[in-house]
């Protein structure tokens, strides 16, 4: 392999990420759309309400989340003229031609709505979540326009106490609840750029909607200040206590309006007003959310000033790869993906939250989620520096139980209720080690990984057959499944109880790599005593795999009852997780392969059922006992279980298996269109399941962004070939990949990292330094020092 200076080969995607083609903003522009809404700060604040009902009006009315917290009403705005007279405001329509009014001009980071008032006259409005948990609507008003623009909200008087005037605005406490009756006080204010004309405080029976005519304001605005707008406070103390204040005002709404002056504005260019609702921890809440548990140093461990700007969204995807193959889905698919990731990001602020981490998804699912954790770190080494994909594992060791356990969710009040969920800690550390090694966050993930697995031996496993128990349907985050079924017939009724005796396929291979894991540590970490006894676990969960939980009869790996050690034989696709710990061979994966092609079992057009096509409870449609679930597992495609099969088969395809490698190439493309609405390129999406045949998402959970899965980790060593470990570079794209593929910059142990997919050949560049061979091998590079 030789440096090759000349540049001899020749490609039509040869424009470096770098370019303006390619940067940051460009491709943030590039997933604009008109039928979507979601925004986030980058920080653990979003506004992504899964069925909204205030579109079409100005501001952020439909509730916001913080974490799992779902705040709201948030606010709207009003245009009224110097008569006290509301000048309404409609949306602007499309063209004729465009079908329904669309919901705006969306990006990442930005929703712009442009609306009419009765003149005809358009006005541009601006909407954005700001790190610090700031809701921002900006806005340009015409010249003529004299008169107010007014932020105005109604907030449940039960839960709102503390009302006054601030500098901008009007600030009060709210007490929020999850869906666990968990609470949390928020300190909020609503204000705006300039200072207020005037502002109003007015408790109210009646309803709380965004409609101007209906607030108590409507009547009231010529008239002078109350006492409540002031400075009084109309709640007269804390929502729970019966003994304080006026009952009349525990009921009801709290109407609250802060208005800023038009006249003279020049709305023109820039927004002249921004007008914002505020969500912030109480002063106290601050205080009580000191950890008791402190880190161990670390360098992952982010500095105050490294929090995201108002300019974050940029600088977020600045920090990852741009990937350019020619084929949109995949492209898309790639920029998408990293959005979904900012959405959903977490600054390590809230309580036990303390490093920077992904969250689950949108709405309740807001929160760190042991089950995903291992997705967001695959997907998160891809980022410059690497911080969320280590935190998103610290934070679960920062809060390990004391039994050894973790934590299945990470609130920010107090852990409580917080469930169990296995996951792939093992894979999933020595992935974001290869990429991003940090000898501080290594060293403190092997001691509360170490715990773990005791743990998990001792209640899992402690009659040591080197299976694994899982002891009800949810704790794998795969519930509704006959694989449950198959050993206890109440198995679906029973929540979380206790009551199985499984030992499952997905758990079994989950300890093996999280054994096989923790002994590479102990070798590095120089433990020969604790490497020996890890190396013993990995091998007798091999033989307890290989020997075990092979069923012929089904041609998969199947889970064991654990009261008769008989296999169930229920086809799963978590049959197929023994591919990701290597040395399945011979007839037993050319029977895994048969049934990835086999449309009467998993080989369905959209990769692949959770279940498969032959099971009896099977239902593409996510039917069970005649009910359509919120997550069934019998059927539907998961783009976890999926992100697990194409893995393995990217691991046998490096192993040398050109059958595993075309196949993962095939599910891989059919993975990424199955995340489009309607097969529409411009319309990603990635919801939690999908049918099988038809490719169509559960849109009636109305939880977009979900993130699940790792298919932008999957591109970029797929499709991108590029694979980076403590050894070296290896750049080997799957065979029947796009014809072309450009990736980088990836930042990688402290190099910057270009690699080039052409049809015959493939060409890397480390720190400039070009490297080039042919694209059916491996082009291997060692570390140059």
């Amino acid at each position: 392999m030789t440096a090759d200076p000349g540049g001899s080969m020749v490609f039509s995607m040869n424009s470096a990420p770098s370019d303006p083609a390619v940067s940051p903003r460009a491709r943030i522009a590039a997933l604009a759309r008109d039928d979507k809404w979601f925004l986030g700060g980058l920080d653990g604040v979003v506004w992504a309400p899964p069925f909204p009902q205030w579109l079409h009006r100005p501001g952020f009315w439909d509730p916001a989340h913080l974490l799992q917290h779902e705040v709201g009403p948030g606010f709207s705005i009003a245009l009224v003229g110097s008569d006290g007279r509301e000048s309404p405001l409609h949306r602007a329509a499309p063209g004729p031609d465009d079908g329904e009014p669309a919901v705006g001009r969306w990006r990442p980071g930005r929703l712009v709505v442009t609306w009419a008032d009765e003149r005809g006259t358009l006005v541009e409005e601006r909407r954005r979540v700001l790190p610090g948990g700031i809701l921002e609507s900006a806005w340009g008003v015409p010249r003529d326009f004299e008169g107010h623009l007014v932020a105005f909200t109604a907030q449940p008087a039960g839960a709102t106490h503390g009302v006054a005037p601030t500098a901008d605005g009007v600030g009060w406490t709210r007490v929020v609840s999850d869906r666990r009756g968990q609470e949390l006080a928020l300190r909020m204010e609503l204000a705006g750029s300039g200072s207020p004309a005037w502002r109003r405080v007015v408790p109210s029976e009646g309803r709380g909607v965004p409609e101007w005519r209906h607030s108590p304001f409507a009547e009231e605005v010529g008239a002078p200040e109350s006492a409540a707008a002031a400075g009084a406070d109309p709640t007269s103390g804390p929502p729970h206590d019966p003994n304080s204040g006026p009952r009349t005002h525990r009921t009801g709404w709290i109407w609250i309006a802060v208005a800023f002056p038009l006249t003279g504005i020049d709305g023109g260019g820039a927004p002249a007003i921004r007008l914002n609702l505020r969500l912030r921890e109480t002063e106290s809440r601050r205080r009580a959310a000191t950890p008791s548990i402190t880190p161990a140093p670390t360098s992952s461990t982010p500095p105050s000033d490294e929090i995201p700007t108002p300019s974050g969204w940029e600088s977020f995807f600045g920090g990852f790869p741009h990937f350019e193959s020619g084929d949109p889905y995949l492209d898309r698919t790639f920029d998408y993906r990293i959005y979904g990731l900012g959405l959903n990001r977490i600054e390590g602020r809230w309580g036990p939250v303390r490093r920077p981490a992904i969250a689950e998804g949108p709405e309740y699912f807001h929160v760190p989620i042991a089950y995903s954790a291992q997705c967001h770190m695959m997907e998160m080494r891809w980022r410059k520096g690497g911080r969320e994909a280590w935190g998103s594992l610290l934070n679960f060791v920062d809060n390990q139980k004391p039994d050894g356990s973790f934590h299945g969710r990470l609130y920010p009040e107090r852990l409580e209720g917080t469930d169990f969920y296995h996951a792939n800690w093992g894979d999933a550390l020595l992935a974001v080690d290869d990429m991003h090694p940090d000898a501080a966050a290594l060293a403190r993930c092997y001691e509360g990984l170490s715990r773990y697995a005791r743990w998990l031996k001792a209640a899992r496993d402690s009659e040591a057959s080197g299976m694994f128990t899982v002891t009800n349907h949810f704790e794998t985050g795969q519930e509704y499944m006959s694989r449950y079924m198959a050993v206890d017939e109440e198995a679906d009724v029973a929540g979380w109880r206790p009551r199985l005796r499984l030992k499952g396929i997905d758990v079994t291979v989950y300890a093996h790599q999280l054994f096989r894991a923790l002994a590479a540590v102990a070798r590095r970490l120089e433990r020969p005593g604790d490497e020996a006894g890890w190396r013993g676990l990995e091998a007798r969960c091999r033989r307890a795999i290989d020997e075990h939980m092979w069923s012929a009869e089904a041609g998969l790996f199947t889970d064991v009852d654990g009261r008769t050690g008989e296999r169930t034989g229920v086809k799963a696709a978590v049959g197929f997780y023994p591919l990701l710990i290597g040395g399945v061979e011979g007839t037993r994966l050319d029977a895994l392969l048969d049934h990835l092609e086999d449309p009467g079992t998993f080989g369905t057009r959209f990769p692949l059922p959770s279940s498969s096509v032959d099971d009896p409870r099977f239902s593409a449609e996510g039917i069970w006992r005649g009910k359509r679930r919120n997550c069934p597992w019998n059927g539907r495609v998961w783009p976890m279980t999926t992100s697990h099969v194409i893995e393995g088969l990217l691991r046998c395809w490096r192993g040398g298996n050109a059958r595993a490698g075309a196949l993962a190439a095939d599910m891989l493309r059919r993975f990424a269109r199955m995340m489009f609405t309607d097969g529409d390129p411009s319309r990603p999406n990635c919801f939690e399941h999908y049918n099988p045949h038809t490719g169509r998402a559960c849109h009636f959970r109305g939880i977009d962004d979900y993130q699940h899965s790792w298919i932008l980790d999957l591109l970029a060593r797929g499709f991108g070939g590029l694979h980076v470990d403590a050894s070296g570079i290896e750049v080997r794209p799957l065979p029947n990949g796009p014809p072309r593929v450009s990736l980088g910059p990836v930042f990688a142990r402290g190099r910057e990292l270009r690699v080039q997919v052409g049809p015959e050949r493939v060409r890397l560049e480390v720190d400039g330094e070009r490297f080039e061979g042919p694209r059916g091998e491996a082009l291997r590079v060692p570390w140059i020092r």
